[in-house]
């Protein structure tokens, strides 16, 4: 017996349950990320119990970090709150990142409190880095933004207040504003410049989501 072998025909065509697969191309743009600095004064406003004060927002300053000559500035006096709040809302909901000094505990819980005094919606879910809370852990040193301004030698300085000036500015008199003014745009010019020594010095960790959902229960009183 004799088998006889023959090579297969080439195909000439794609089976129809076969799939033409070509290279493709996609085209991918990045932009940089929009990265928002900004500061808040308050003042005391009412007692909820012994000596527990509350507090009400009286300046907002913010500026993009690429460009950090262009700072914008709103005070209560010459403002009404509702709408300073509505405009910094519009510039915090378009960050990709926001930074600040203490602010997941302070400035963005007291805008997110006087938001929903007011009515209005609250803030959105954003990532912060904090040059407070994501400073690497230390001991012996001062972290406010005074103090890590001096210890860096940074060339924008804070405004100092002392209880006379801050009695002006708590008042919204005409010197008080102009006080608070120079303040809170300080406050993010230095912050800016002390951001990026920190960061180059590696003593930043990673920033962190703050999140304006419900707390967790705390089982400690709060007034």
């Amino acid at each position: 017996m004799r088998i006889l072998i023959r090579p297969k025909p080439a195909a000439t065509a794609i089976p129809s349950d076969r799939l033409d697969i070509r290279p493709a191309t996609i085209a991918i743009t990045a932009r940089p990320l929009r990265v928002l600095d900004f500061d808040i004064e308050n003042r005391p406003l009412s007692y909820l119990g012994s000596d527990f004060t509350t507090a009400e927002v009286t300046a907002i300053a913010w500026a993009w970090t690429d460009r950090p000559d262009e700072v914008t500035c709103h005070l209560l006096g010459q403002e009404d709150l509702k709408d300073i709040l509505r405009e910094f809302v519009v510039a915090y909901a378009q960050a990709d990142l926001v930074v600040g000094h203490y602010l997941r505990a302070h400035d963005i819980p007291m805008v997110n409190g006087a938001l929903v005094e007011l009515g209005l919606p609250v803030l959105p879910d954003k990532l912060v880095r904090d040059t407070k809370l994501d400073f690497v852990r230390t001991k012996g040193i001062s972290l406010s933004q005074e103090s890590l301004g001096a210890m860096l030698r940074l060339d924008c300085a804070k405004i100092q207040m002392n209880q006379a000036r801050w009695r002006a500015a708590n008042r919204l008199t005409e010197e008080g504003l102009a006080l608070v003014r120079e303040r809170v745009v300080s406050d993010v010019r230095q912050h800016m410049e002390m951001m990026k020594e920190l960061q180059a010095k590696g003593y930043l960790g990673a920033p962190r989501w703050w999140r304006g959902g419900a707390a967790a229960l705390s089982e400690g009183y709060t007034p």
